[in-house]
């Protein structure tokens, strides 16, 4: 039986996927990538998204204001995204969270649309999509004082300490694992921490056009979905197990993670 693969985290309204995003669909299905999670990081992007999930089938989407971009962020613009959650292809609430790396929005304006749209997401009962760099604790603070004793969501493209990645699974958080795992020595310390993730919570993702795993970069500069396979590959080959068997594993937590039929 051929791998079925599900993108997790992916940016396909980026610029660079303009001229060729047939053949960028058709090298993840040959692939055996057969759904897509395309990520809104603003309104504009969320409504790509939205019109992506529409014109294809096996693409879903997500709505969300990032960090880097809540500086223009109000209430106007997130009562469009609820109207655009409304679309039976959203399955998702994110990219959110806090960046405290580059600051390219303020810190106060960053945890003030933070705890608003996780208000938001939980209202709608969406699962949420989040992103934390350098929040020395403020990022999982906020967590426990603005969300159940549960969360229902992932931590997308986890580069995080050992204590950081144990708290975050009490919450009950999915992890999400990019092409870092492929890279010798950027990789080196998250490979030793995938082995410590229960099963039932690894998702795999690209974060296309960002981040091409090591078996693609000498070759692509841009990543795509297909590359999937590389980070699945060697999140088997990490954990001792058959590529096949993770592989349906890790496609039915995202698709129950994001509530989609498996």
């Amino acid at each position: 039986m051929p791998m079925k693969i599900f993108d997790s985290h992916c940016h396909l309204d980026d610029r660079s996927y303009n001229r060729d995003i047939n053949n960028v669909l058709e090298r993840a299905q040959s692939a055996g990538v057969n759904r897509m999670m395309t990520i809104g990081i603003n309104k504009r992007t969320s409504e790509i998204a939205v019109s992506l999930a529409q014109s294809h089938d096996r693409i879903y989407a997500s709505v969300g204001v990032h960090p880097h971009d809540v500086e223009n962020c109000n209430e106007a613009i997130l009562e469009e995204l609820v109207e655009l959650a409304k679309n039976k292809e959203v399955r998702a609430w994110g990219e959110i969270g806090l960046d405290f790396n580059r600051m390219y929005s303020p810190r106060d304006d960053q945890e003030k649309w933070f705890r608003r749209q996780l208000e938001i997401a939980g209202r709608l009962d969406l699962p949420m999509i989040f992103h934390e760099r350098d929040s020395n604790g403020r990022f999982l603070e906020m967590l426990k004082n603005n969300c159940s004793a549960t969360i229902n969501g992932v931590v997308h493209c986890f580069s995080g300490t050992f204590e950081e990645l144990r708290r975050y699974l009490e919450l009950g958080l999915h992890i999400g694992i990019t092409g870092i795992l492929t890279m010798k020595s950027r990789g080196a310390q998250l490979r030793e921490m995938v082995s410590t993730i229960p099963a039932n919570r690894l998702l795999v993702e690209t974060d296309a056009p960002y981040l091409t795993p090591s078996p693609e970069r000498n070759r692509h500069k841009r990543n795509e979905p297909a590359f999937v396979k590389s980070v699945l590959l060697k999140l088997a080959e990490v954990r001792g197990i058959d590529p096949e068997e993770l592989s349906e594993v890790v496609w039915e937590n995202t698709c129950k993670l994001y509530n989609i039929e498996s």
